[in-house]
């Protein structure tokens, strides 16, 4: 028998100290034993697939198509995705697989933007606030619809006296109706002529069932801003649920949410399958699907300017580009993983996915139309609209319609916490890169942490005003500020660390590659895409309006709290600009000249992968810092790092 003594029993405790230092999101085999990878290149696609397939191209895209021309929609569609898209896709993806590091530390590629990379993180824990309020919205529904009959299908007990069924109400007014709700929003129309509330003396005010039900149970809406009431309880349930959700799938982060994916990223397609089939069969259904992309087409759109900003914008968010996921997941990946293909396997499933979810979304609205006998875009809404009020009322009117219901918000539920996944990776991840030295073995605690503070953080979105807070985030923060961080991250990866630089960054990771085949990407990264993301964003910067909520106005002290919100992402640029300078060395032009390179820390992550190229760039940098005494990194890099 072996005997153990007391230096085997100190091994022992040695050995089981090491294994609790042991991050849970590292793997024996994986390629990178400090940072972790990912368990196998489908949990990568359908983790980056659940990311960008949001819920924009459910109740966004198919509204847009219907709007801009139908079917000649996909012309400036699929030609932005091309131009800008595709290329700002793969940037990112490249740029997190080069260096492996998170959002922040990945600008250690130039310093003196690195305040882009907070800025980044800063509007993901933003959005992701009322982000996880969809999800609790998504919940409630769900329990809700596992009744029957569905408790918006008809004006029930919660009901008020404006409270009114359309379709029993059309047969009263079959030509002079206007219906409004009590915001004196235009909920349905079926005059020839007159499209307001107020100018009408032979206006209705009334609300659907499913409108009122989204107002007075739902949300329990106030009037406005001002009357925040108490936080509407149900709602704080469903998102607390919503956060346990979440941290339980991350808690091992990439290793667990991997495989949760392989249900949330793959199930939304199979319930918008069975929609469409059920919605083809229906009466009214190529009513809607004509309206949506059929002979209702519209060529001459295309020559409206309004249409291909709107292509561009809906590529632009559709594929999630600036808000730090795309880096973050990318990071995890082997060094030689081909995330060219990669990129195009994933864009073309998220631009298939907003077609594909406009089929049985119109087919089902145009059986809606048939059912009240009004034209379709009577009918058409999007954002909330659509996902609450309007798809949940045309499902109320099939046979086993709680079944219809219980499946269409769990695809919303799916889609939604995909989504989420990736953004809570992104804060974690930029904390673990930041802090190793304490959060690398307490991803878990960090994990639930992050979630805690988001679920109390969003609190003030599941009272009665709840909902007016969730629009000011969303107007405010993910609208025309991502176009400015994207605008300095593409200045910033192909003019001042360069493009040709990048290429051969690339080229370490995919092989060298031939002038032609980068022929293409130069010409967008280098002109095409940055020029159209300026006109956007000019665009975007001239047309803007304060936001409303209906026909409610926000108070002053709300659109100042939501410049505020933009004010407190865009600060962090020049202030990490200003501060790094301050730290550096030398005269003003050799300090800002210092920024403007690469730090001694950007190179791939493990040392096998650096080659002569890093190995030599690192001597004569090494060199070059001794004799010229141009910037103290290390100082920099352990204080914002």
């Amino acid at each position: 028998m072996k005997k153990y003594g007391w230096s085997s029993f100190t091994d022992l405790i040695l050995k089981n100290s090491a294994a609790e230092e042991q991050d849970a999101h590292v793997d024996p085999g994986d390629e990178n034993p400090e940072r972790g990878n990912w368990a196998n290149k489908s949990d990568y696609i359908l983790s980056m697939i659940g990311y960008a397939v949001g819920l924009g191209n459910i109740w966004r895209f198919p509204y847009l198509a219907y709007k801009n021309g139908g079917g000649a929609f996909l012309i400036p569609y699929f030609t932005m995705l091309v131009v800008v898209g595709i290329p700002l896709f793969f940037l990112e993806s490249a740029l997190g697989q080069f260096c492996s590091q998170g959002p922040i530390n990945a600008w250690k590629a130039v310093p003196i933007l690195q305040g882009v990379g907070i800025a980044a993180v800063v509007v993901t824990l933003v959005v992701s606030i009322y982000y996880n309020v969809i999800i609790c919205y998504s919940l409630y529904y769900m329990f809700a619809s596992m009744q029957s009959p569905l408790p918006w299908s008809d004006c029930f007990s919660w009901a008020d006296s404006s409270c009114s069924n359309i379709n029993q109400s059309v047969a009263f007014f079959p030509f002079y109706l206007v219906f409004c709700n009590e915001s004196s929003v235009l909920t349905a129309n079926f005059t020839q002529g007159n499209n307001t509330c107020a100018s009408s003396n032979m206006s209705v005010s009334v609300q659907s069932p499913s409108e009122q039900y989204w107002d007075r149970v739902a949300l329990q809406r106030s009037s406005s801003l001002d009357e925040t009431g108490p936080v509407v309880w149900h709602l704080a349930l469903c998102l607390l649920l919503s956060s346990l959700l979440v941290a339980a799938a991350l808690i091992r982060g990439i290793k667990s949410s991997g495989k949760v994916v392989y249900f949330t990223a793959t199930f939304p397609y199979v319930v918008i399958l069975i929609l469409l089939v059920r919605g083809l069969t229906l009466e009214g259904a190529k009513d809607g699907i004509e309206f949506y992309i059929g002979s209702q087409s519209n060529l001459t759109k295309l020559t409206e300017a309004e249409v291909w900003k709107d292509a561009a914008t809906q590529t632009f968010y559709s594929l999630s580009i600036g808000w730090g996921g795309l880096v973050t997941l990318s990071s995890y990946n082997n060094f030689h993983n081909n995330v060219f293909k990669d990129t195009f396997a994933v864009t073309l499933t998220n631009a298939g996915t907003s077609v594909l979810a406009g089929f049985a979304i119109f087919s089902i609205l145009g059986h809606m139309a048939h059912v009240y006998n009004i034209p379709v875009e009577n009918v058409v809404k999007q954002g909330f609209g659509l996902a609450f009020i309007a798809y949940p009322d045309a499902l109320s009117k099939l046979p086993i319609s709680p079944l219809w219901s219980i499946l269409f918000f769990v695809m919303l539920l799916t889609v939604g916490l995909d989504s989420q996944f990736a953004g809570i990776e992104v804060l974690t991840t930029c904390l673990v890169d930041a802090f190793p030295k304490y959060f690398k073995s307490k991803r878990a605690i960090v994990t639930v942490a992050t979630c805690s503070v988001l679920y109390l953080l969003g609190l003030p979105c599941v009272t009665r005003a709840g909902i007016y807070w969730v629009t000011l985030i969303d107007q405010f923060v993910a609208t025309w500020v991502l176009l400015f961080l994207v605008l300095l991250e593409i200045i910033g990866v192909a003019f001042i660390y360069g493009g040709n630089r990048f290429i051969k960054d690339i080229e370490m990771m995919l092989g060298k590659k031939s002038f032609a085949f980068w022929l293409w990407w130069r010409a967008c990264w280098f002109c095409i895409s940055p020029c159209i993301i300026l006109v956007i964003l000019g665009w975007s910067i001239a047309t803007f309006s304060p936001p409303t909520y209906g026909q409610v106005q926000y108070p002053g002290w709300g659109l100042a709290l939501g410049w505020a919100m933009v004010a407190f992402v865009v600060i962090w640029i020049p202030f990490v600009a200003v501060y790094n300078l301050t730290k550096a060395r030398g005269s003003p032009w050799e300090r800002l000249k210092s920024l403007c390179s690469p730090s001694e820390e950007w190179h791939p992550y493990l040392d096998i992968h650096r080659g002569e190229r890093y190995s030599e760039e690192r001597c004569h940098n090494n060199k070059d810092y001794r004799n010229h005494q141009e910037v103290d990194v290390n100082v920099i890099s352990s204080s914002w790092l």
